[in-house]
């Protein structure tokens, strides 16, 4: 919105080419974001704490977590509202991935929603049966895959780090990958979420780090420099990857150890598929698995805890996901939680570097 009122007046006041430079769009949402949270956070806390929708804790967790039970969740809601508030106002309304990124994000926070709304309803950890979670996800990431395949980046190669000529094309298979990737993202991120700011550290520097990709992408002198594909309008997500950043900061402010609020279903959800949205809208699919190397790290712990199991009737690690298996084995809360986004500040800075080594 700014971008069309205020860059216009540019001829006349010279201050306004400055909504002309993405890079200065993305600082604006991100900042209007991480505002909006800190100012309504504190009144939705004790809003949702009025209305007792409080977190029911699964009983197959570790016992120390049930003196969670209570804390009021769907934090996501103002996740979301700040996100879509700030997307409008900085980026440009005319651009058809960001209106594509902020759908997908507002269908998998409807799944979420209905998911807590359930658990809130009943007083307990289960919600949405599983299968049709999984439908309704699927469905969603259908949308968005033939809107990619069809519209945007009308691409269908893969780019792998290192090997710059390495780009196999999928063909008609970039339907079925493309909803691989947002619905196991999705639901990567949402296993993550166990622990009081565990899911947004990582997911705070997983947005930051397609932020730069796709304002990268989207810049031709800067993509052919670099050799990596140059995606038209993909400029335009680095502001929804600043708006991201910004509402997760402002929600870290109070889901920090010990958590006042949690995000639930309606926050991790979305936030997982509309990463895996940008990965695929930037042509960085691959990254993903280093940028989001903490999801993919508990989402394998979970596999292999079954498989192991189911197979050999022994369990690898004490308990999965893998952030509790730490715990069991007597490490703090707020240790486990910084040691993972240590981690996942590493994989991000190494998947960047790899910009400079294709």
């Amino acid at each position: 919105m700014f971008y069309s009122l205020l860059y216009s007046l540019a001829d006349q006041y010279i201050v306004f080419n400055l909504f002309k430079y993405i890079t200065f769009r993305t600082f604006g949402g991100l900042l209007t974001a991480l505002l909006l949270y800190f100012l309504l956070g504190r009144w939705q806390i004790r809003l949702l704490q009025r209305l007792q929708w409080g977190q029911s804790i699964r009983e197959e967790g570790p016992a120390h977590h049930q003196v969670k039970a209570g804390t009021p969740t769907m934090g996501g809601l103002l996740i979301f509202f700040c996100i879509f508030v700030s997307a409008v106002l900085w980026a440009d309304l005319r651009s058809a991935p960001v209106w594509v990124a902020l759908a997908v994000y507002a269908a998998f926070a409807g799944i979420g929603f209905a998911d807590d709304w359930k658990k809130i309803r009943l007083k307990s950890n289960k919600g949405i049966r599983g299968r049709y979670k999984f439908l309704f996800q699927v469905g969603a990431a259908l949308i968005a895959a033939i809107f990619l395949y069809h519209s945007f980046p009308a691409d269908t190669r893969l780019s792998f780090p290192f090997f710059k000529m390495m780009r196999p094309d999928l063909g008609l298979w970039y339907l079925p990958f493309a909803i691989f990737v947002i619905v196991g993202t999705s639901n990567a991120v949402n296993l993550t979420d166990g622990l009081d700011g565990l899911a947004t550290g990582p997911s705070l520097l997983a947005y930051i780090s397609y932020a730069v990709l796709a304002y990268l992408a989207g810049h031709i002198r800067i993509s052919n420099y670099l050799q990596i594909p140059h995606i038209p309008g993909a400029g335009e997500l680095a502001i929804f990857g600043g708006v991201v950043a910004g509402a997760l900061l402002g929600f870290l402010w109070f889901n920090t150890y010990p958590a006042e609020i949690f995000m639930g279903d309606v926050g991790a959800l979305p936030l997982g598929a509309a990463l895996g949205l940008l990965a695929l809208m930037t042509k960085n699919e691959i990254l993903l698995i280093l940028i989001g190397g903490i999801f993919v790290l508990e989402t394998v712990s979970v596999i292999t805890q079954v498989l192991s199991f189911q197979i050999f009737g022994r369990r690898v690690f004490q308990m999965a996901p893998l952030h509790h298996h730490y715990e069991l084995k007597g490490w703090q809360e707020p240790k486990v939680i910084v040691r993972f986004w240590i981690v996942s500040l590493v994989l991000c800075l190494v998947a960047l570097g790899t910009l400079k080594l294709r």
